[in-house]
């Protein structure tokens, strides 16, 4: 790693569901067996001294830390061309933000106020394992450390001061109302989980809490979420579910009721033939999917067979943001107490002399 300079400055280039739907979501979004590529190309951008990678099935950001002859426009121009995209095209579809406002963006992301389903808890669970990705790479050094560190104190504060995660904002929470709604009570639905990771478990958690006694989970390695550490069968046994063997899950889509999909593979792993089949074997009995990966893992044209209801995260984050406007008042409050917070942390580093010095000075975000 190069050594920091003490002059330096943020850096953020992100596309989320603010600027770009989720046809365009997946091609900006890394596939998980090219992230150590892209990282050390990232590393080599001159003048870029620390970098971060947030991609998630909603956005792909890109934090760094620079020299003062780092140009912004670099990480626009690798990102293009590492993901093949046209360059004008990544433009129109990303932001790029530098200074306070790389701050103030990190605090409103890590508390889940400019997250697709607003007030969601997962995201800081994804950014923290991101920022743990980034240490044992050695990308982030001295100011990302202290600006991730301020990100988390941040989130906490506004879930503990603010009613922000009130309602039906964890997707756990939100699957089974969709599941209530359809089958009447989700004690009796069937759940199969194809992949892991945070959606995965938020998923199964709330099933469990709710009675649900059939809980099945799949997957295998290359197709995990890279956020997830634990095998199918681990995570089976924590919740009191049984584990599918991949090769044959399938076989026995008809034998659910729900499905969800939750995993890092780039191709999809159930058809339109492969739900027709299964609702041969299950007449009068509807189906619900739901596809929380990106790219999507579902063929979006199960959607047309009757009984069959299928919902990607646009559909389910459209639906979890219907009580958004009782909650409005304490997100507009949020929003402003967080831009305070990260107005006084980027002061801290601007007027003293050595701004990583300031950094580990200041103990909380009201600091």
């Amino acid at each position: 790693m190069r050594r920091s300079s003490v002059n330096q400055s943020l850096h953020l280039l992100g596309s989320s569901h603010h600027v770009a739907d989720l046809g365009v979501r997946e091609k900006i979004s890394l596939p998980q067996e090219n992230i150590d590529e892209f990282y050390r190309g990232l590393l080599q951008l001159p003048g870029l001294e620390e970098c971060l990678l947030l991609n998630t099935c909603n956005r792909t950001e890109i934090y760094g830390a620079s020299s003062n002859g780092f140009s912004p426009n670099l990480l626009s121009k690798y990102l293009s061309d590492f993901r093949k995209i046209d360059f004008d095209f990544l433009n129109q579809h990303s932001y790029q933000h530098s200074g306070e406002k790389v701050v103030r963006h990190l605090f409103e992301v890590s508390s889940g106020i400019d997250s697709q389903m607003v007030g969601e808890t997962e995201i800081l669970g994804q950014v923290k394992k991101a920022y743990e990705d980034a240490c044992k790479r050695k990308a982030s050094g001295k100011i990302l450390n202290r600006l991730f560190q301020k990100g988390f104190q941040a989130a906490k504060w506004a879930r503990t001061n603010t009613g922000i995660s009130k309602g039906q904002v964890n997707l756990g929470n939100v699957l089974c109302e969709l599941a209530r709604r359809i089958f009447g009570k989700v004690s009796n639905s069937r759940l199969l989980v194809v992949g892991s990771g945070e959606v995965a478990e938020s998923a199964m958690e709330a099933f469990k809490s709710r009675g649900s006694q059939a809980i099945t989970v799949t997957g295998r390695t290359f197709d995990w979420c890279p956020l997830s550490r634990r095998k199918p069968d681990e995570l089976a046994e924590q919740y009191g579910g049984f584990a599918l063997s991949f090769m044959k899950f399938q076989e026995s889509l008809h034998l659910f009721d729900v499905i969800l999909t939750s995993t890092a593979s780039r191709k999809s792993l159930i058809s339109r033939e492969e739900i027709k089949l299964a609702m041969k074997k299950r007449p009068a009995k509807p189906l619900f999917l739901i596809d929380a990966s990106v790219p999507r893992n579902i063929d979006e044209n199960v959607a047309k067979i009757d009984n069959v209801f299928l919902y990607n995260m646009d559909d389910v984050s459209a639906i979890a943001n219907e009580n958004l406007k009782s909650r409005i008042s304490e997100v507009d409050r949020c929003r402003s107490a967080l831009a305070k917070k990260a107005l006084r942390i980027w002061e801290q580093m601007t007027d003293q002399p050595n701004p990583i010095s300031s950094l580990n000075h200041s103990a909380t975000p009201d600091s």
